[in-house]
């Protein structure tokens, strides 16, 4: 079994959407992640502007190329401070929900966002008072979602909200839907206290939201001078090889999404996935 690869669309190249989606098959991708701000540059992508039209145009263009949108990605800041501009963006990643499908996805994702308005990291962000919040927000969303069949794709990571395995179950157990599944980055959840026990912080997250996750972001990381960075991967430490082991046997044919890997680390990085799979 092969793995099932993609790539998120803004970490390629290209002057359009056409192109885009040609550079996305030559690479051997066959699915992306389509964060429409962040990937179309020669239309609008502001809130009010999709429709059923808008939709099955972008999708053709990747249908062409064989390439499904596997995510539509809309990142926003669920907990923004100023409570105008969240409902603002909550109404945009609604937007997206209701036309998914019109994209031929069921996924749209984004992670739980900051107490700072501009994002970032914050001690902030762990404590009860947020979790609160992206819990209302998460709640929102999903209750959208549940109208039109489509799934939220919640991914966590260390400077956000959701910031451990442990505190994504208690999001899906606090937001009891079918509707909010698992973006699951496996780097995300590295730290300075764990980078050298990763195995157990890989099995804790299959044990408490493994048949949850409908997406794996891959990605990688070093520690330099103390802290943390993440890398193309297949540049730095994560054993993907027993990822894979957990993956070839418990999500067969997950999409695999590489982020923050551009050229001209691609090739290689698929031709690394493409091996730790073998060997698993």
């Amino acid at each position: 079994m092969k793995a099932n690869l993609g790539i998120r669309a803004h970490d390629l190249e290209a002057e359009n959407l056409q192109e885009l989606a040609g550079n996305v098959a030559q690479r051997g991708f066959s699915a992306v992640q389509l964060a429409l701000a962040k990937s179309i540059t020669e239309f609008t992508t502001s809130t009010g502007s999709l429709s059923p039209g808008y939709g099955h145009y972008v999708k053709s263009l990747f249908q062409q190329h064989d390439v499904r949108i596997a995510v539509l990605g809309c990142y926003i800041n669920m907990i923004h401070p100023d409570l105008a501009e969240r409902q603002r963006q909550l109404d945009r990643f609604k937007e997206h929900i209701r036309f998914a499908r019109d994209f031929g996805c069921s996924i749209v994702g984004t992670e739980t966002g900051s107490v700072i308005p501009s994002l970032g990291y914050s001690e902030d962000n762990f404590t009860d008072e947020a979790y609160t919040e992206v819990v209302k927000s998460v709640q929102e969303l999903v209750e959208e979602a549940e109208k039109f069949g489509v799934i939220v794709g919640i991914e966590g990571g260390i400077n956000h909200p959701i910031h451990t395995p442990m505190r994504m179950k208690r999001l899906l157990e606090d937001v009891p839907s079918p509707n909010l599944q698992v973006i699951y980055d496996p780097a995300n959840f590295m730290s300075l206290e764990n980078v050298h026990d990763q195995h157990r912080v890989i099995d804790e997250a299959f044990e408490l939201f493994g048949d949850r996750i409908v997406i794996v972001h891959a990605k990688d990381f070093i520690v330099d001078n103390g802290e943390i960075v993440m890398v193309p991967v297949g540049t730095g430490q994560l054993d993907y090889k027993y990822l894979a082991e957990r993956l070839k046997k418990e999500k067969p044919f997950l999409n695999i999404l590489l982020e923050n890997t551009r050229d001209p680390h691609i090739a290689d990085s698929i031709r690394y996935i493409h091996d730790r799979y073998e060997q698993a």
